[in-house]
């Protein structure tokens, strides 16, 4: 949100992320990272990388270099750490997403995944997506988006509290939206997922094309 103030740290949201987050990984995430990750290649940025993970879905080879992205100290040391662990060698890197220390065009994909809901200033970091992103780089994500019906009106009552206990992450953004309408992107896929798991919490999967032309920018 424009103008909004965001502190980049919050050490207890990091040390409570993993085992608050478990059994959604194990259960319904798991299978959404592994088609995020699935035929990558070249440099890949894992934006808001968290306590990376992510990490153990990208392919382990020569082919691919992965940069985690991620403004959290405390959520860098823990991806750090989980790095250790694997044979992933990801670069850490100290940044958000709407400040990328990356050239023009240098990027082959962005992978993000519940990152939109929480980056303060949504449209500087298309706009460094759009920046980096070589003409034909992917942008893939998931995010949890506001839901429908009454499920959005709960939603928009819960958000405030939200936005405080779960690290400035908005609630109720209808993040799926904004990124399939961006001139700069092809959209190739787009799934919206509401049922099961996902019924109180919907969800958005999806794979952008980087336009090419300097025109785009900005």
């Amino acid at each position: 949100m424009s103008g909004e103030s965001h502190d980049p740290e919050h050490p207890l949201f990091a040390r409570v992320y993993d085992p608050v987050m478990a059994l959604p990984e194990r259960f319904l995430l798991a299978d959404h990272r592994a088609h995020l990750a699935e035929g990558l290649s070249g440099l890949v940025l894992d934006i808001g990388s968290g306590t990376g993970a992510m990490f153990p879905h990208y392919p382990a080879t020569p082919e691919v270099t992965v940069h985690a992205v991620e403004p959290d100290p405390h959520m860098r040391r823990q991806a750090a750490e989980r790095a250790d662990r694997l044979p992933l060698d990801p670069a850490v890197v100290d940044a958000g997403v709407e400040d990328l220390p990356h050239p023009e065009n240098s990027v082959d994909a962005a992978v993000a995944v519940f990152v939109f809901c929480t980056v303060p200033e949504f449209g500087a970091a298309l706009d460094e997506l759009a920046r980096v992103l070589r003409p034909g780089g992917e942008l893939r994500f998931l995010e949890h988006v506001r839901g429908r019906g009454r499920v959005g009106s709960v939603h928009d009552a819960l958000a405030p509290a939200w936005y405080h206990a779960a690290g400035g992450c908005n609630l109720n953004r209808e993040t799926g939206a904004v990124l399939a309408a961006d001139e700069r992107f092809d959209l190739f896929e787009y799934t919206r997922f509401e049922s099961g798991l996902s019924g109180l919490l919907p969800l958005v999967r999806g794979r952008l094309e980087r336009r090419g032309g300097a025109a785009l920018l900005g």
